[in-house]
């Protein structure tokens, strides 16, 4: 059999070679690091063996789905050290996730600290006894038989929901066995450093109808270095977090008579409103027109529009005059009304409509995180209508679009495209035709990506951005969706050149995502420190004696007629403790007035990087004022 690499060389090998086998013949050292395989698109244990022509990808840690296989194995060994410890506990499910990876437990009382760390201990006593993993399927009935003989009652709840004849799988090590997909590494003894992070309250399958479990997480690595880069890593993450900074730098606030629901404070409304500035400001340039739709709108129009039928656990309702509302959870059915007040031409298309759009959404208390995750949030919406030969070109100006915003903040970023759910609406020939147009304009733009199989939205398939932080951190923000569905469903047409109607494109599409996650993820990222252009008060002018008051006082008038944010500190405080004060305060400049500026109408300029000397006042506004023009980093 012929397999392809990852460099695109082929090597011919006997079927039945095993993904682990072709690794040691390409080399020993690849062998000992991998984590998994991926067959054609496929991620699975290196154990699987091939038996036809195939491309192959060794994974590593360095991959993620490599990473994912190693912390799945991790997940698998908190389980068996929880069983042994407390025999009684019950299991639920321990997936592998991006930064890590959980398993969810029923016991009688919570983790404790200590728990957490008595568990840990049995864990390291896993890996020093290098226990082999092994894969075996049973059919379903004796899958049930065998997890219901364990007292295992949440796996048997989830076998139970699998179709008849489904052929299940489980993972044996040592005494413990977990029903499980795989894949995952050769054995125990491939973890060398283990943390666990913390515990947390989960209702089994997100629902808070069912059981409240103990949710431990955990990290793991094949090095301990990696483990200790990552804990400072972690210490750096908690000095940035933005609810402390929210709270320091006065930004935002999340009071108990609303959780989920914001509070923007002035200084946090300057970056908003610079966001948003910004984002007009672009949108106009590049064609779009902005609109306002109502926050609640009737029954009839989320049925229409699907949301009642795909969306409504995440939605909030009202009534009014005895009619059945719902507050938006997305913009997209009221640019569709919009749309649908006039006729247009194909001479019309493309229409680009843009909107600031505040959706509200219900989630669960305890998945509520400070700005990431909020039940109502601004989404920097816009909608693209469209001919179908315009699909490509129309997505390619968005990718440009998204590639100049997330530069201007210096962030790196990776893209995914997420195919068809099972809950979704639409033919499969019209899921194809939107699937292929998105591939097609990544692939023109020279743009690697990852499939995401089974992640698309309900009414289209979607490409998206995840940015990384300076943490290495990703968030996943812009998003650019493809629906053939609401338009058919909203009656949307246009007069084509024949002088019929027709049935228009459309494209769902962000940026930001939502205002109040970038401005979270903004905070983190610059740890409070934002860009000159950015930051909430550009300089802080100081005083060291009275005698200066009345020269400040004319600075900042002048600087207020330049359009820049300044504040003055004219208390009788030492200098050293206002400067120390003002870079607590993460202020880009800090000018120091004493009589000798007094006298030379000069200015002393201290930036957060450390002292810029003496400087002519008009000097210094016009190194400023050209930062903030070119909105440096």
């Amino acid at each position: 059999m012929k397999i392809r690499l990852k460099d695109n060389s082929v090597k011919e090998y006997p079927e039945g070679m095993s993904v682990l086998d072709i690794a040691r013949d390409i080399s020993p050292g690849l062998a000992r690091a991998a984590m998994a395989g991926e067959v054609n698109g496929s991620t699975v244990d290196v154990r699987k063996e091939i038996h036809q022509d195939s491309d192959l990808n060794i994974l590593t840690f360095d991959d993620l789905d490599g990473r994912k296989a190693f912390w799945h194995t991790s997940s698998h060994i908190l389980a068996q050290a929880v069983k042994r410890l407390f025999p009684e506990a019950k299991l639920a499910i321990g997936p592998a996730i991006d930064n890590g990876f959980y398993y969810d437990f029923e016991v009688d009382r919570p983790f404790s600290t200590e728990d957490l760390e008595t568990i840990e201990k049995e864990m390291t006593k896993i890996v020093k006894e290098n226990l082999e993993l092994n894969r075996f399927e049973l059919p379903r009935e004796e899958a049930l038989r065998f997890v219901e003989e364990q007292g295992e009652s949440y796996k048997v709840e989830l076998i139970s929901d699998l179709p008849e004849d489904a052929v299940i799988s489980f993972y044996r090590q040592g005494e413990f066995t977990d029903l499980c997909a795989g894949p995952h590494v050769l054995s125990t003894g491939a973890v060398k450093a283990i943390k666990l992070l913390n515990v947390a309250g989960a209702y089994w399958r997100g629902s808070e109808k069912n059981k409240m479990l103990q949710r431990i997480y955990g990290v793991t690595f094949p090095k301990r270095s990696q483990l200790e880069e990552y804990l400072e890593r972690l210490e750096e993450a908690k000095k940035r977090d933005h609810r402390k900074l929210g709270r320091e730098l006065d930004l935002f606030s999340l009071q108990e008579e609303g959780p989920g629901f914001p509070f923007f404070h002035p200084k946090g409304m300057v970056i908003r409103n610079l966001l948003e500035d910004y984002w007009r400001k672009e949108h106009i340039k590049h064609g779009y027109q902005e609109i306002k739709t109502p926050i609640i709108l009737n029954r009839d129009l989320w049925i229409r529009s699907g949301h009642w039928d795909h969306y409504q656990d995440n939605m909030y309702f009202t009534k009014i005059d005895d009619m059945d509302y719902a507050v938006k959870p997305m913009n997209c059915p009221g640019s569709m009304i919009v749309y649908n007040r006039k006729i247009y031409s194909y001479r019309d298309l493309p229409l680009r409509v843009g909107e600031l759009g505040l959706v509200h959404r219900h989630e669960l208390s305890g998945a509520l995180h400070g700005l990431m995750r909020v039940r109502c949030f601004t989404q920097d919406d816009a909608h693209i209508f469209m001919l179908p030969e315009q699909i490509k070109d129309e997505i390619i100006g968005v990718i440009d679009m998204v590639d100049d915003f997330y530069n201007l903040f210096g962030f790196k970023y990776h893209v995914e495209l997420s195919t068809r759910p099972e809950d979704s609406m639409g033919s499969e020939e019209d899921w194809d035709k939107a699937i292929n147009a998105l591939r097609e304009a990544l692939e023109e733009k020279g743009m690697p990506y990852k499939i995401n199989e089974g992640d698309g939205a309900f009414y289209g398939p979607k490409i998206d951005f995840h940015l990384e932080d300076c943490l290495g951190r990703t968030w996943q923000c812009g998003t650019i969706q493809l629906d053939f569905q609401m338009p058919e469903r909203f009656d949307l047409t246009y007069a084509g050149s024949d002088g019929e109607k027709h049935r228009p494109v459309m494209i769902h599409r962000v940026i930001f995502g939502s205002i109040e996650r970038f401005i979270a993820i903004l905070i983190e990222h610059f740890a409070g420190a934002f860009p000159t252009w950015l930051a909430p008060v550009q300089v802080k002018v100081m005083s060291i004696t009275d005698r200066s008051n009345e020269y400040i006082s004319r600075i900042m008038d002048d600087f207020l007629d330049s359009d820049i944010r300044a504040e003055s500190d004219l208390r009788n405080e030492k200098i050293g403790y206002k400067i120390r004060e003002a870079r607590m305060e993460r202020i880009p400049y800090m000018l120091i007035i004493g009589d000798k500026e007094l006298e030379n109408g000069t200015v002393a300029v201290r930036s957060r990087k450390g002292d810029l000397g003496t400087m002519g006042l008009n000097e210094f506004k016009t190194m400023l004022l050209k930062e903030i023009k070119d909105k440096a980093l």
